[in-house]
């Protein structure tokens, strides 16, 4: 499946853009949305990266946490994700399920409910994201330019992480449920708020449970790699690959971004080629079972929809208008 395959599936709901950092992710996801916009998805690209740089890739402030037009399209938003906005919103959630003497029990066995917040606030918020695009029908796709490698690995494994989690929830649930039915008789009220959060958190496992079919069915999620022909990189996204691979979610493609052009009259730049051919040599040998798309060092920074667009039509093999 070449790389224009994976922009043009008709059935393909997600694309995750992952790597080392300072490879190109973010210019590489920009880049996918935009062909699958102008193909006539109704697209949305978020970043889940803590230092985002999709606003400079639009050319176009996106922060703030909340969904943006892009401009000159009708069918193409972008976001980049406020993570502190959004654990805030998670503890009202959890704070609003346990109040008054309810509160002050839980927080006597399992400590402040309302400062408890899952492992890496920042990967949660992503995953919260894809849990919510999985059931939300206004995207046809949703193109998430992830964080540098270390983030995503926590981001891929929350799935196990937050099932426990939640888990945990709802045990502390059951414990205080008997301990708490006199005190609700005697300080009155609270059943029905208290029963609607956790039947959201039994909801929210759920959810969970759905979204790892979603991220590992190849005709709905494929995650693509991209990284730089230095050996460092080279190192990252093997371990990267084989997460990927240990939490089965598909990855078929790789971009190796900023080939250095060939120049004879500078030595610098001679020895910068050198290195990157043999590790491009390398790359192909270890990844033969993978598409592999070869872009070059661009002589500007990739900025704005024209520079996208650009970058875009190299990512699928077309150096000519869309056919």
């Amino acid at each position: 499946m070449t790389l224009r395959d994976v922009v043009y599936k008709d059935s393909l709901k997600f694309i995750l853009s992952g790597g080392k950092g300072g490879v190109g992710k973010t210019s590489c996801a920009g880049a996918m949305a935009v062909l699958s916009a102008r193909h006539g998805f109704r697209t949305l690209v978020l970043s889940t990266d803590p230092a985002h740089s999709l606003s400079d890739s639009f050319d176009q402030d996106l922060s703030g946490g909340e969904v943006i037009p892009i401009k000159g399209f009708d069918n193409l938003w972008g976001m980049e994700i406020n993570a502190e906005k959004g654990m805030q919103e998670f503890q009202n959630i959890v704070g609003d399920g346990m109040a008054g003497p309810e509160a002050q029990m839980a927080a006597n066995l399992m400590g402040d409910m309302t400062g408890m917040s899952p492992p890496g606030s920042d990967e949660a918020m992503a995953f919260g994201k894809i849990l919510e695009f999985i059931e939300d029908s206004s995207y046809d796709r949703v193109i998430f330019d992830t964080a540098p490698t270390g983030h995503t690995l926590k981001l891929l494994e929350l799935p196990d992480l937050l099932d426990s989690w939640l888990g945990k929830m709802l045990t502390l649930r059951q414990r205080l449920s008997s301990m708490l039915g006199g005190l609700r008789g005697l300080f009155g009220g609270g059943q029905e708020q208290e029963d609607d959060s956790w039947k959201m958190i039994q909801q929210t496992k759920d959810k969970i449970r759905q979204a790892r079919i979603e991220l590992s069915d190849p005709d709905t999620t494929q995650f693509v790699v991209v990284m730089i022909p230095e050996a460092m990189a080279v190192f990252e996204t093997q371990r990267l690959l084989a997460s990927l691979n240990t939490w089965h979610i598909p990855a078929n493609n790789m971009v190796v971004n900023q080939l250095v052009p060939p120049n004879p009259t500078c030595q610098f730049c001679t020895k910068r080629y050198e290195m990157q051919q043999a590790n491009l040599n390398d790359i192909r040998d270890l990844y033969s079972d993978l598409d592999l798309t070869e872009v070059p060092l661009f002589d500007g920074e990739i900025r704005g929809i024209e520079g996208l667009t650009r970058l875009g039509e190299i990512l699928i093999g077309n150096n000519h208008t869309e056919d």
